[in-house]
């Protein structure tokens, strides 16, 4: 049951449904999920507002029409193989879970990762595969995958996240400077990628081999 139920459905018909978001199945996962569930227990009575919300280590879950824009870019059909760089709450590895077969996520702070592997568990999710590492390099020897999603500012996207996409996948990301970022759609053709530039947003950083350097 919702945390509130009201709240969560005006949070899916106002903030998702009337600003555009129209891929049905990404809002019935909306539905499923309850934000309120991923968040620190001090902030559930911000669960349903549209604005990201602070985590432990600097991080944070993202706005929910964010993360919605993010999943309706995936256009994911229930048959994918997902790669998600950045677990964080893991908010948004329940909702790939919804949307796609199976879902590798990589997250490179322990108390994140496992405090979301605990949590999803709990809540009966088993087509997830979880790493403790450096979201930057992937998950190589699980690849190809059919999408890819960095929930991370990128200053350009990792070279091994390209060559861990599949021909003809879709990877979702956020690229630009620490401070902004624009929402980068990228298709696998070729061998290369081709990318269309989304709306403007602001992430916290991937930090790792291919990401920015440092902790702060």
């Amino acid at each position: 049951m919702a945390y509130d139920a009201d709240e969560l459905e005006r949070m899916v018909e106002g903030d998702l449904r009337d600003r555009g978001i129209s891929d049905r199945r990404v809002l019935d996962a909306f539905r499923k999920v309850d934000r309120a569930a991923f968040v620190p227990e001090y902030l559930r009575e911000q669960a349903y507002t549209d604005r990201a919300l602070q985590l432990s280590h600097g991080q944070t879950i993202s706005q929910p029409y964010m993360v919605a824009l993010m999943l309706q870019a995936l256009k994911l059909c229930g048959t994918e193989k997902v790669l998600e760089i950045g677990t964080g709450s893991g908010y948004l590895t329940a909702l790939l879970a919804e949307l796609a077969r199976e879902v590798w996520t990589v997250e490179r702070i322990e108390f994140l990762a496992t405090t979301a592997e605990d949590r999803l568990t709990d809540l009966g999710y088993a087509n997830i595969r979880y790493r403790l590492g450096d979201g930057s390099l992937g998950w190589p020897e699980e690849a190809p995958y059919d999408r890819i999603v960095v929930s991370a500012a990128c200053p350009r996207i990792p070279k091994a996240l390209e060559e861990q996409l599949a021909e003809s996948g879709l990877l979702v990301a956020p690229v630009g400077s620490a401070q902004e970022q624009e929402l980068l759609t990228a298709t696998r053709r070729g061998g290369k990628l081709e990318t269309r530039a989304g709306p403007s947003c602001i992430f916290v950083r991937l930090i790792g081999q291919n990401g920015f350097s440092g902790e702060t």
